[in-house]
Order: structure tokens, then C-alpha cells, then sequence
């Protein structure tokens, strides 16, 4: 449940407004399959017990269509001809009034739920004896679990503003749900359109985001409506006027999309659906989505200001949280151990709680590795060519940041540090979303380290993400965010592909392979396989899957090396051919990272038949070739096309720090911009610096190109 959504358990008595959008179609004729949609979810609510109280729009637009195709059955060839008139509104709803609650009283009925119909009109409310006998009654029929169904009476309706009556009682069915509310003492409204919610924009435009949580003091005066529906009335914007009135006098009120089949159960169950207007959504510290993207804009601005900087101060920047973080070990380790011991108590798999575990020494190691970041050669605004393109036009290409990074990582609170630091060094703004098993952790880390963020660059510089609902309506943010980093599993890598425009930079899968050729020193291939398998098998770079020279199967070496990985407690899988020579269960997949102490072993023909294996099957990320054939070595390490590719060496060396790039913000299988272990030099791009003369091009009639490289 959303904690912004913790009221709904309280809630009984919920008044739902259908819009005019909802009810009707396109066409105008009745809605009858999303009608039944939402009225199966208010007969559940209903035995559950909560008291239901219907508002419904459309009673005009269903007349109209119904009036229309009379006159026209009814109507000459000669009638045709002349000008139609558009038929009166009254006469509209009078008819389609009766064919509206004709269609809900069959649909209630179906379902075994009892209907009644109530019409009013804003000078009945005008009477506080009719305020009395209206709630009697609603009360009578709620005891009886009859669903009490109300609309303004338009047939006879005295009102003459189309939109406001000068009273200002209730002006359309909107503002009649709020009346009614409140007059009924409800504790929620819904209001049902045909759109998700409000948004910060015309929902059409693709840079519109939905918001969560609508604060009047925040978004009044900023947001921007688009076109009203297409039929009704009053649009978003008559929508939002009603649910900030009810929700001022104390009914909280939840805008949202009566499209959706199961909509409405998800909003009593607490899910973070559509808009809620809540008196006191100022008083909560919670990101809404105006506020990711202002997060996401002060990342980008905070980061210009640290590339403002001098290097010596981004130096110190990371020498001072080094020291934060060793100052703080003990606070950080307790967190880190309450968040260990709610996934354990959870059930959460080993291999998840060890990718969580802060290991005993892991923050000065960490401290470690962001000394060793400030120590490098500073990355911003190197020349990486120089260019005189004519005589003193001279051209510069440069190294520059990213912009915006967003990282969306699981389970290891030490990426938070390690994605920080390299994009302190490399000048690039940054939004964290890490997972829920390490909230506490990433809290704590997120709070150390922007603590020592100076003013002049601006704490905004690192956000730190806390809701998994917020990532859709991040991930639109393209024009503002410049890189999507995902660290976690497939299903996350191909949820946020499948999500966004913006570039994304990962792996989905680490099914790292070690080939044993027949040429390969044993004793060094049952210790590199041990390494890869066993130092850490939850991480990415450890060995899933070895595959053996046809001509070791029966050699005494590789019989040692099965027995030993049984030994250390690693569960044995086989292909086809490995399976039946060494009694082993078979595969269901060879396309599978176990994260756990499992692998799969197959036999293969030769090393042709290692390549093969490798690129039908894995996932582009490490593979290992043990083998004393220097010959055979070589055409494994340039045949394969995997990020990294090793000769006698475990899997494990696939990593960031240990290749010398201090940190890593991940490992990527993309060929595009950076591959392998990502660091510095993979957060940036780079750009052209142009200085001349008065040089013009002039059709390139007065200028010599000599295009001479210079020295920089």
C-alpha cells in the first residue's frame, strides 16, 4: 500500500462519479462493456460492505444520440434538405435519463444488487429541509445495500450558466458529486474520466506527467489543461475545481480512469492510482511526479555548477566523503544489518541477501576506491583531438559529462557509493532508485554523502528516488535525464528498455562461461573455475556454465574438479552429452544465470564448438578460455564477441575496481558508447570546440582546407 494511500483502510462510505466520457462512447451510443467493467468492482465493494453512492453524467449525450436517429427514421427527403436544428438539451436528458438508469438498473440486476434513482436540482439544495430528508433517505437505502444512483434533474433544471451558477452550489455532476460528499459525509470521492488522472500538461503531450499527489500550493497556477473531454461538460478542469473543494472541507478525493477494468479496486486497496487531492498532501514529504522532474532539472543544474569547479575542489569533494563514510561505519553498518534482517525475515533468496550484506571491511574498501577516483587524471575537458581546419581555424574535440545519469540498481547498497563517486568525478548530475531490500541502507548512504556536498555545487546534486512507482514517469523525462543505468535482474534490464525513450546503458544477463580445452593445465582450471564460481556467485561476473573438451572426459583431472565443486556444496547441472557421462539432472536451459552456487556443465567438440555454444547461449558478458595452446587461446579471445573475454583467468576479474578504473556504475553488454565495466570514462561524451577568425564558409570559395593534426 502506498503510505500517501494508508487513509482507504479506514474508508467506507465512497461516493464514485462517472463522467460523460465513461459512460458513452465515441459514437454516442451507451458504453455497455466498460459500464459492466465498473459495476462488477462496486457489486465486490458492495458485499464487502462499503456503503456505494453513484453519480453518473451522460443522460443528455445518450438522449441526443437516441433523439437524433428518431428524426432522422422519421424524416422525409425533403426534411433532410433543410437545416437541421440542434435538438434542446431538456428534451435530450428527459429521454435519455430513462434509457440510462434503464441500462443500470439491468446491469445492477444481472449482478443481484439493488438500484435507486435520485434527480436533483440545485434549488432543491437550497431548502435544509431537503438536506435532511435527502440524507435520511440515502441512509435508509445504504442500510438496505440498495446503491443509491443520482444525477441532476437537467430535463427540468432552471439553472442558466451552462458551466457556474451565479448560487454556486453545484454546476455540473461534478461539483454535484463534491455537494454530495460532503452533504453525505463520505469519506472518499472518485472521480472517473477518461483520462489516468491530472496531469502537468495536455495528457497528449508525451513530456505530460501524471501526478500522484496534487498539492494546491505547489501545482496551483502550474499546471496546464488541455482540450475538455469530448463530450460533458467541464473537462479536467471542472474536475480539479470540485476535488480541491471537497478535499479542502475534509473528503479526500482520488481522480482516475474508469477505463481501466480493476481501476477501482485498486484504489480501495491503496495502490497508487490516478490523483489524490488530500487536505493535507502539504504536509507530506513525498516526491510527486512536478517534483521528480524538478529533482531531475536540479541534478542537471547542480552538475553544471560542479563542472564550474576546479579540479582540486571536485578532488576534495570525493576525499570528503571517503572520510564521511569511515566516520560513519558503525551507523551504516547497523542500518545495513536491520535491512539484512528484514529480507531474511522475509524469505528473501541467499543470493539477494548476500548482494545486500555490507561485509565486515566493505566501507573502507569503499573509502578506498574513491581515494583512488579523486587520484585520477582529471576527465573533464580533456583535448582528445586538435584540428587546424584551415589556416588558425583550429578544432577541438573535448571530454565532457553526460548530463543527467538516473540508475536504477537492486539489492547492493555499496552501487549507491560507487555510482556517486564516478559521477562526482565525471561531472554528472544523479538520480538513485535503488530497491526496497535496501532502504534503510541507501538512506543512510544517500544522507553521508550529500552532507559534504559544498553549497556552491548544491546538495540536488544526487537525488535519491524512494517510490518504485515513480520510475514510469522518470523514465519519460528524456529531455531531461540523458542516461538510464539498470543494475538488477532481466526482468528490471527489460522492463526499463521496453519503457523509455532514453539511451539505456547494462546487461540484462551474466552468463559467464569458462571453456576448458583439452590443451588446458588442469590443476589451473579447477582453480580459476573454483574462483569464478565460489568467491562471489551472486554477482554478475561468476561463472554459470563450463564447458569441456570432448577429449577430457574421462581424464582424471576433470573427474577431481566434479568431485570438488560437489564438495563445495555447488549443485551440478548437464547438457545433453554431460548430463548421461557424469549422472547429473539435465538443464532445463542453458540460457540461465543461477546468482547461487549451480552451474551447467556441457561437453563440446573443440573450441569452434565453444565459440558456437557461447553465442547461442550467453549473454555477451564474460567468458574464460583455459588453455596452454597459445594458437587456440588466440582464436578464442578475438572470435568471441562477449564485453570480456579472458585466457587463463577467472571471470571474477571482470570488475571496475580490479581493472583499474576504481568504481563501476555497471557492466555493459551494449556496443554503443561503453562496454564491459563502466567508469569514469563511460559517463561522458564528448564535444567540438570551434575558434577562429571571422572564418566563414562562403560556399567554400575562400578557404584553403589543410585539415592538419596538431599536437595537444
Amino acid at each position: 500500500m502506498d503510505p500517501t494511500r494508508g487513509f482507504v483502510k479506514n474508508v467506507k462510505r465512497v461516493v464514485f462519479k462517472i463522467g460523460t466520457a465513461v459512460v458513452t462512447r465515441d459514437d454516442g451510443r451507451l458504453a455497455v462493456g466498460r459500464l459492466g467493467a465498473i459495476f462488477e468492482q462496486l457489486e465486490v465493494l458492495n458485499s464487502q460492505g462499503f456503503e456505494i453512492i453513484l453519480v453518473t453524467s451522460g443522460a443528455v449525450g445518450a438522449g441526443r444520440q437516441r433523439l437524433k436517429y428518431r428524426r432522422l427514421v422519421n424524416s422525409s427527403f425533403a426534411d433532410l434538405q433543410k437545416p437541421q436544428v440542434e435538438i434542446d438539451g431538456k428534451a435530450c436528458a428527459a429521454v435519455g435519463q430513462n434509457g440510462l438508469m434503464a441500462l443500470y438498473d439491468n446491469l445492477f440486476s444481472q449482478l443481484d444488487v439493488t438500484s435507486s434513482q435520485l434527480l436533483v436540482t440545485d434549488n432543491d439544495f437550497k431548502s435544509p429541509d431537503f438536506r435532511i430528508q435527502l440524507s435520511q433517505t440515502v441512509n435508509t437505502l445504504l442500510n438496505l445495500r440498495s446503491i443509491p444512483i443520482f444525477n441532476e434533474n437537467d430535463a427540468i433544471s432552471t439553472r442558466g450558466a451552462p458551466y457556474e451558477d451565479s448560487s454556486g452550489i453545484f454546476w455540473d455532476n461534478d461539483s454535484l458529486a463534491a455537494l454530495l460528499a460532503l452533504e453525505l459525509k463520505a469519506d472518499l470521492l472518485v472521480l472517473l474520466s477518461d483520462v489516468e488522472g491530472l496531469y502537468t500538461g495536455p495528457p497528449s503531450d508525451p513530456h505530460s506527467i501524471l501526478i500522484h499527489t496534487y498539492v494546491k500550493e505547489t501545482h496551483q497556477g502550474l499546471i496546464s489543461f488541455g482540450d475538455k473531454s469530448r463530450v460533458g461538460r467541464g473537462g479536467m478542469h471542472a474536475k480539479v475545481k470540485a476535488a480541491v473543494n471537497a478535499a479542502d472541507a475534509g473528503t479526500p478525493v482520488i481522480v482516475t480512469s474508469g477505463f481501466a477494468a480493476d481501476n477501482i479496486t485498486k484504489v480501495l486497496s491503496g495502490q497508487r492510482i490516478g490523483t489524490l487531492f488530500h487536505k493535507d498532501a502539504y504536509l507530506w514529504v513525498s516526491h510527486n511526479d512536478i517534483g521528480a522532474r524538478d529533482m531531475a532539472v536540479a541534478a542537471r543544474e547542480c552538475s553544471r555548477r560542479l563542472q564550474s569547479i576546479s579540479s582540486l575542489e571536485r578532488r576534495k569533494l570525493l576525499l570528503d566523503i571517503a572520510a564521511a563514510l569511515e566516520e560513519n561505519e558503525s551507523l551504516i553498518k547497523s542500518e545495513n544489518d536491520a535491512d539484512v534482517a528484514a529480507a531474511q525475515k522475509k524469505g528473501y533468496e541467499e543470493s539477494l541477501i548476500s548482494r545486500l550484506l555490507l561485509k565486515p571491511g566493505k566501507i573502507p574498501a569503499l573509502a578506498k576506491s574513491i581515494r583512488k577516483i579523486a587520484d585520477m587524471k582529471e576527465p573533464i575537458g580533456c583535448i582528445l583531438k586538435r584540428t587546424e581546419l584551415a589556416d588558425g581555424l583550429v578544432l577541438d574535440k573535448i571530454s565532457c559529462p553526460l548530463g543527467v545519469l538516473l540508475i536504477v540498481f537492486e539489492s547492493r547498497p555499496d552501487a549507491l557509493v560507487q555510482i556517486a563517486s564516478l559521477a562526482i568525478r565525471s561531472g554528472n548530475g544523479l538520480l538513485l532508485k535503488g530497491g526496497k531490500e535496501a532502504k534503510r541502507s541507501n538512506l543512510i548512504l544517500h544522507k553521508i554523502i550529500t552532507s559534504v556536498i559544498p553549497e556552491s555545487v548544491g546538495k540536488k546534486l544526487i537525488g535519491l528516488v524512494t517510490s518504485r512507482e515513480e520510475i514510469p514517469d522518470l523514465l519519460k523525462l528524456d529531455d531531461v535525464i540523458d542516461l538510464v543505468i539498470p543494475r538488477g535482474s532481466n526482468e528490471l534490464v527489460s522492463q526499463i528498455k521496453e519503457s523509455t525513450k532514453i539511451p539505456v546503458l547494462g546487461h540484462a544477463d551474466g552468463i559467464c562461461h569458462v571453456y576448458v580445452d583439452k590443451s588446458a593445465n588442469m590443476d589451473m582450471a579447477r582453480h580459476i573455475i573454483i574462483d569464478a564460481k565460489l568467491d562471489y556467485p551472486a554477482a554478475c561476473n561468476a561463472m554459470e556454465t563450463i564447458l569441456v573438451h570432448q577429449d577430457l572426459t574421462n581424464a582424471g583431472g576433470f573427474q577431481e574438479l566434479i568431485l570438488e565443486l560437489k564438495h563445495e556444496g555447488v549443485t551440478l547441472y548437464g547438457g545433453p552429452k554431460a548430463s548421461s557421462l557424469f549422472n547429473i539432472a539435465l538443464v532445463e536451459s542453458f540460457h540461465h544465470e543461477y546468482n547461487s552456487k549451480a552451474c551447467t556443465i556441457e561437453m563440446v567438440d573443440d573450441v569452434q564448438g565453444a565459440i558456437d555454444h557461447i553465442h547461442k547461449y550467453g549473454s555477451g558478458h564474460t567468458e574464460c578460455i583455459v588453455a596452454e595452446d597459445q594458437e587456440v587461446a588466440e582464436y578464442f579471445l578475438h572470435q568471441v564477441d562477449s564485453a570480456a573475454v579472458f585466457h587463463n583467468a577467472s571471470t571474477r576479474f571482470c570488475d571496475g575496481a580490479r581493472f583499474g578504473l576504481g568504481a563501476e556504475v555497471g557492466i555493459s553488454t551494449s556496443k554503443i558508447h561503453a562496454r564491459g565495466p563502466v567508469g569514469v570514462e563511460g559517463l561522458l561524451t564528448t564535444k567540438w570546440i570551434l575558434r577562429g577568425n571571422g572564418d566563414v564558409v562562403k560556399g567554400d570559395t575562400e578557404i584553403d582546407y589543410i585539415h592538419k593534426n596538431l599536437e595537444h
